[in-house]
């Protein structure tokens, strides 16, 4: 479910406002100016200024004042303009008004408010640094590489303020919270794994912003407190419990006003977790541009496919299984060639995981029989380009 819509931001803002925010690239407070308002997107077109320096109190503390244009990496002068989702954070403040700076409409979107990320990028390239900073307080994983480093006895990781951890089956939140005290950004990405003790997360005491997707487990009983975490100022989940979505909604939705931002999508019940356990493509399940009835077609089809599929490697010799896995592959292509000619719903990312869910089966076949199926894997995507029209 995502925020009901509203006719004016949760916080003040009016264009023309100029926004400050602290940022940690740069060591210093920056600028941006609100040039729209859209109520229909519930978005703020922001343009960042080319300035820092310490807090400003007013518009005044700012001088004379410019945007801010980027010439860093493939950037060719255009202005730092993007839309953003209009509710202001609670660590940003409106520091006053001037006259627009730019009146045209922003057509790029990007989600977080980040500001100074790109004038810290911009001032390195200038200073003669083309390389991306490597920041001592910014951390990834995989779930993989994170459980055995949390299975060493070593000291915590306090400079860690920005954690992301991919591709996880299971993670313990308490031995997470032990390892990265200082923790203020944090990014857990599961393959519908297990978040274990996810109400220890209530120990960061700094947390600003939290992203959970695919992940499971987690009760009413986890759900992050204001009292324990009173600056956070973004949750982000999707694809979790729907008891644990139920809890997080009711909770922080009425800190939206105060600068939280609230995105709750694809809360999922426990049967729907056993069954897509093994689907590739229950990210579909959902997807603005998916219904549905396509959705369930579509996973009939991948059903069909991943049984002719193991049926054959399973039996097949090895010299007969090419041409057999060429006409499995074409069924599977016709099939969503068929499924995508009314709606058009196949894009560049539904491309690629009809191609991966295909790599899902394969290796599934290896698991059991060993390996040795990579002719089996090219015949299946031949099949498949010599019919399909996505």
């Amino acid at each position: 479910m995502s925020i009901r819509k509203q006719a004016a931001p949760p916080r003040r803002l009016t264009v023309g406002d100029v926004v400050a925010a602290h940022s940690r690239d740069l060591g210093e407070w920056t600028v941006a100016q609100i040039v729209q308002l859209d109520a229909a997107s519930q978005a703020a077109a922001v343009l960042e200024l080319d300035w820092s320096g310490p807090e400003p109190s007013s518009v005044a503390d700012l001088g004379d004042v410019a945007p801010l244009r980027l010439t860093h990496h493939s950037w060719n002068g255009a202005l730092s303009f993007y839309n953003l989702e209009w509710v202001l954070p609670r660590s940003h403040k409106v520091v006053g008004a001037m006259p627009l700076f730019h009146d045209k409409p922003a057509n790029c979107w990007t989600s977080g408010w980040r500001l100074g990320d790109q004038l810290a990028r911009q001032r390195r390239w200038d200073s003669g640094v083309h390389e991306d900073l490597i920041a001592a307080w910014k951390a990834e994983y995989t779930g993989e590489t994170v459980n055995e480093y949390l299975s060493q006895p070593t000291a915590p990781r306090s400079e860690v303020t920005q954690l992301t951890i991919r591709d996880i089956d299971s993670l313990d939140c308490a031995q997470l919270v032990q390892r990265f005290p200082g923790v203020t950004w944090l990014r857990l990405h599961g393959r519908l794994g297990l978040l274990p003790a996810a109400g220890e997360l209530n120990r960061l005491a700094s947390l600003r912003g939290i992203s959970i997707v695919d992940l499971f487990g987690m009760t009413r009983e986890d759900r992050l407190r204001p009292q324990c975490v009173p600056e956070l100022e973004s949750v982000d989940l999707h694809s979790i419990p729907a008891e644990y979505a139920s809890a997080m909604r009711s909770t922080w939705r009425p800190e939206i006003p105060a600068g939280t931002y609230v995105s709750i999508l694809r809360a999922r019940k426990p049967e729907w977790v056993r069954e897509n356990r093994n689907n590739p493509l229950r990210d579909w399940d959902g997807r603005e541009q998916i219904s549905t009835t396509i959705y369930k077609r579509a996973v009939t089809q991948y059903k069909t496919t991943r049984k002719a599929i193991l049926l054959e490697l399973a039996e097949e010799p090895a010299d007969c299984r090419s041409t057999r896995m060429e006409e499995i592959g074409r069924a599977y292509g016709e099939a969503f060639n068929q499924l995508d000619r009314r709606s058009g719903f196949i894009e560049t990312v539904e491309r690629e995981e009809l191609f991966a869910a295909l790599d899902h089966i394969v290796n599934e076949a290896e698991a059991l029989h060993g390996p040795g199926f990579e002719d089996a894997r090219d015949s299946l995507v031949s099949g498949v380009e010599s019919v399909r029209d996505w």
